[in-house]
């Protein structure tokens, strides 16, 4: 026998229950509609329902149109599918309302009533009969009139609509026929934005591979999902602008001015804070984070060159204000580029407040900053912790909390010029640094190795304290001048993956007492910081905010002070013989390597563009002389150089040894920084 099926008078009475059988969450909003309802039989109600794009919005009103029914009203619906274009129109739309019997009217789509906006709120609205309700629902909420005047204050209720709780996501998914063992895949990407949950249970019938096979969202979805949420956009520099504020944490009018310069950047904030689905924060503006996905994957995918491009200025742009950000710099100050560089990687929490602050070990710290230690490693670490706080001080970075001022975690730095053999016998893991430097590339003069000996917290990780602690490193690394190594110690094998990026080899595994340490290094004397961030591929692609961990083979000679000015007194006295500069020390240094081009050549010109130098400076200009006369010219003796120049032999000699010093040093500075580092410097 065929099991009974509910006849329906019509589709459109199909449709509405399959609406309602279908329709989850919202209990809150439902219950405050409830009792405007119930009130408006005594007075008069108006609600305004607001939100992003395909939060819901339509759904919800259809359901308070079917309880407006339940409750025996004449229920008058006007939606985007035909637009009035006039106060008349309207008002022949919503013609049931001026009748005898209550009445509820539901419009959606505001913003295309916005032109009618005031003659609703001041003509149409105050002729309803006692007892009418009305609902209006759209992506932005109603105009300053509204709020600010003391009529409609007691009138008006504005509702904010949101995402879905997880448990109401589910239950959607499971509405639309997903299986459990889905379900986490597309909350990851949809989160509880209702439009996006509904494409993506679409989607999920379509996974090939079998039951345990993984869902991704396909390039497909992700453009319906934008055409629905963001449709048509002004032009090419709106869609930048966009791009710009999906990839980023929070977008400014500075961001825009600094990553866009040929375009009018306020107009262009002004146009995106307008966007309903962009959320202001004290940091700038952000889009609805699914909106933000979607946006930052579209392009990705659809062009991977442009996508890499915008990554790259966006990682110029903040290096270059955390290089010149005080020290300590705000959290805030650096929150962006880690947000860019590790967003969805675990190494960043991604917190809206920090209740901590940095500060200097103050009197009062050893037991808590001990405690901390024995927490999270063991007696024999907090022991080599004493030795630091009673031999370096300085080197501790504390976090306390803002209320109570107690310590929540700290980071511990070590800036070492040189092996120090009382702090390699107490500290096995200082040693082992040292050790991997001296055997594959020594430090030379005027360079130095940042150790990040420790970084604990009282919480787990990620924590807020950690992403500060995260922040001090990478401070560390930008502004600091003249570091060849940076070594990041990790005190937690589970946490050693995430940190791979900060290494150039698997770790070095050093033990302390029962605890096994990783320490990850990474050589800075061939490639600046800012030049690998760059590198760094964007957290979009499947190599997310991973860097290649093998030992890079080094292309520069390394040489000591001494020997590099050595070797440029030696080129510039072979200035006239090639033979002579093709077989100076100074062709396989970074120097001449960067430059480019033929050996020789390469050499003569970065030797020039330095002499050059000193004749830009009104000061240097007598040691300009001194060195192109003696060197470039073909001066066959100093005196000879002397006398040419009109000076006493004493005088040219203490100009030419003052700028062979300067012209040693201003090379040295650049061997050191690379081009690109002395141009930011």
């Amino acid at each position: 026998m065929k099991p009974q099926t509910r006849q329906f008078a019509s589709l459109g009475e199909q449709l509405q229950s399959a609406r309602y059988r279908s329709f989850v969450g919202r209990s809150a909003e439902l219950a405050l509609f409830r009792t405007a309802l119930d009130r408006a039989a005594d007075s008069f109600a108006v609600q305004f329902v607001t939100g992003p794009g395909g939060v819901g919005k339509s759904a919800l009103l259809q359901r308070f149109a079917y309880e407006a029914a339940a409750a025996g009203r004449i229920v008058v619906e006007i939606g985007e599918h035909r637009p009035p274009q006039s106060p008349e129109a309207f008002e022949a739309d919503a013609i049931k309302m001026f009748t005898d019997e209550p009445a509820a009217l539901f419009v959606d789509d505001f913003e295309t009533y916005r032109p009618l906006e005031g003659w609703l709120r001041d003509r149409f609205l105050p002729r309803l009969p006692a007892g009418s309700l009305v609902v209006f629902a759209g992506r932005r909420p109603p105009g300053a009139m509204w709020l600010s005047d003391p009529g409609w204050r007691d009138v008006l209720q504005v509702i904010t609509l949101g995402d879905l709780s997880r448990d109401d996501a589910g239950a959607l998914l499971t509405a639309r026929g997903v299986p459990a063992a889905r379900h986490a895949a597309v909350h990851s990407f949809a989160g509880g934005h209702p439009l996006a949950l509904s494409l993506a249970a679409s989607t999920v019938d379509d996974v090939t591979g079998g039951e345990g096979a993984e869902w991704t969202p396909s390039p497909d979805l992700i453009g319906a999902l934008l055409t629905r949420l963001v449709g048509q956009v002004p032009s090419p520099l709106h869609q930048q602008a966009l791009e710009v504020s999906a990839h980023v944490r929070t977008t400014t009018e500075g961001l825009l001015r600094a990553v866009l310069p040929e375009v009018d950047a306020g107009a262009l904030f002004d146009w995106l804070r307008r966007l309903s689905f962009m959320t202001s924060v004290p940091s700038g503006i952000r889009p609805h984070e699914v909106i933000r996905e979607a946006l930052d994957a579209d392009l990705s995918w659809r062009d991977p060159e442009r996508y890499q491009d915008m990554h790259r200025r966006l990682i110029r742009h903040y290096v270059g204000e955390a290089r010149t950000a005080p020290d300590p710099p705000s959290f805030a100050q650096l929150e962006a580029l880690m947000y860019l560089l590790w967003h969805g990687s675990g190494l960043f929490g991604e917190q809206e407040e920090y209740d901590f602050r940095e500060d200097v070990v103050r009197a009062g710290d050893r037991r808590a900053l001990l405690d901390i230690t024995v927490a999270n490693t063991n007696d024999e670490t907090a022991a080599i912790v004493e030795f630091w706080l009673e031999r370096r001080p300085e080197a501790f970075s504390v976090y306390r909390s803002s209320m109570s001022g107690e310590p929540a975690g700290f980071v511990l730095t070590l800036r070492l010029t040189e092996p120090d053999a009382e702090e390699n016998a107490v500290d096995p893991v200082v040693a082992e640094a040292w050790s991997y430097v001296r055997r594959v590339s020594p430090l030379r003069e005027g360079e130095h190795l940042a150790l990040a000996r420790l970084m604990l917290a009282r919480d787990a990780f990620p924590s807020p304290v950690s992403d500060l602690i995260a922040a001090r490193l990478v401070t560390m690394a930008i502004q600091d001048e003249g570091v060849a190594w940076t070594c990041m110690v990790v005190s937690d094998p589970e946490r050693w993956q995430r940190f791979a990026l900060f290494g150039e080899q698997d770790p070095l595994m050093v033990g302390v007492g029962d605890r096994i340490f990783g320490l990850f290094c990474r050589n800075w004397q061939e490639t600046r910081l800012d030049t690998w961030l760059e590198q760094l591929t964007p957290r979009r692609t499947p190599a997310a905010w991973r860097a290649p961990r093998h030992r890079a083979v080094r292309t520069y000679a390394v040489l000591s002070r001494a020997e590099f000015d050595a070797g440029v007194r030696g080129a510039l006295r072979s200035w006239n013989r090639p033979d002579e500069l093709a077989a100076s020390p100074l062709v396989p240094a970074r120097v001449v390597a960067e430059t480019g081009g033929e050996p020789v050549e390469a050499l003569r010109r970065v030797l020039h563009e330095t002499v050059e130098k000193l004749a830009a400076d009104p000061r240097e200009v007598k040691l300009y002389r001194a060195i192109t006369m003696t060197f470039m010219q073909n001066t066959p003796t100093q005196q000879a150089a002397a006398d040419r120049l009109g000076l006493p032999f004493s005088t040219y000699r203490r100009h030419l040894t003052r700028g062979l010093e300067r012209v040693c040093e201003l090379l040295w500075h650049r061997e050191l920084l690379g081009v690109s580092g002395v141009e930011a410097s």
